[in-house]
């Protein structure tokens, strides 16, 4: 189930989602370009190991600087694929929430969310030494936040089905509702059996999603800070509200 498009309106330029994916890709790049080792210092350095951090003499030689990678993991990323995802999900339902939120909030309720992710991943996998990186956990929260603000917008997804693409509208509960009930069941599955997604930060996921849905009401602008949409202020056929 890919999504393709969203249905709320926007205001303003969405000047920070372009800053996040323009930063994550300038990133990706120079990770490509370093050598097999450089790469293995790189990420040894910024990417998240959660078995660091939770050692029995870990705290005594730790600095702070030791715990950037607890942010700086979520602007690295495993390969093209897992770059393009992720970017493309931030672009769909970062723009509406940055619209909501204010370029300065959005920011900072991004970096919550992502820090979150990367806490709850370092938790639930404290002996791991393979680095995690990737901003699915931070992208997960802006999910958790569209959910909450958005839930009866449609979400226009595509479904291949042997090998044939078919295009459905969901509501935006149900489509953000499904993808983290995936999350649960997967993030279950690798706590009581073997992991079912080999390199998946799963419960960053989870972490991300529940701080992005609890931290909305405390960070979105409100009502009286933007003027009520005009009817016809709407897009593809949808109203204001992303509703038909």
């Amino acid at each position: 189930m890919f999504p393709l498009q969203t249905t709320v309106p926007l205001r303003n330029p969405p000047v920070v989602t372009w800053a996040l994916i323009a930063v994550n890709c300038v990133v990706f790049l120079y990770q490509i370009s370093l050598s097999e080792p450089e790469l293995e210092l790189f990420l040894s350095r910024f990417a998240l190991v959660p078995g660091r951090y939770f050692a029995p003499d870990a705290s005594s030689s730790l600095s702070v600087l030791d715990y950037l990678p607890f942010v700086t993991n979520m602007f690295l990323h495993g390969g093209w694929l897992h770059l393009i995802l992720n970017m493309w999900t931030l672009w769909l339902f970062g723009r509406t929430v940055e619209d909501r939120f204010g370029s300065a909030r959005y920011l900072l309720f991004y970096l919550l969310c992502g820090a979150v992710a990367s806490t709850t991943h370092a938790l639930v996998n404290a002996t791991s030494e393979i680095p995690a990186l990737g901003a699915s956990g931070a992208i997960a929260g802006v999910l958790g936040c569209y959910m909450r603000m958005f839930p009866l917008s449609r979400v226009v997804v595509m479904i291949p089905i042997l090998f044939f693409p078919f295009f459905f509208e969901f509501p935006a509960i149900v489509f953000t509702g499904l993808w983290f009930l995936v999350q649960v069941m997967q993030g279950t599955a690798d706590l009581f059996g073997p992991p079912a997604g080999a390199g998946v930060a799963w419960w960053a996921h989870i972490g991300g999603f529940v701080a992005g849905f609890l931290l909305t009401p405390l960070l979105q602008q409100s009502k009286r800070a933007h003027r009520p949409f005009y009817p016809d202020e709407g897009v593809l056929g949808f109203n204001p509200a992303g509703r038909r």
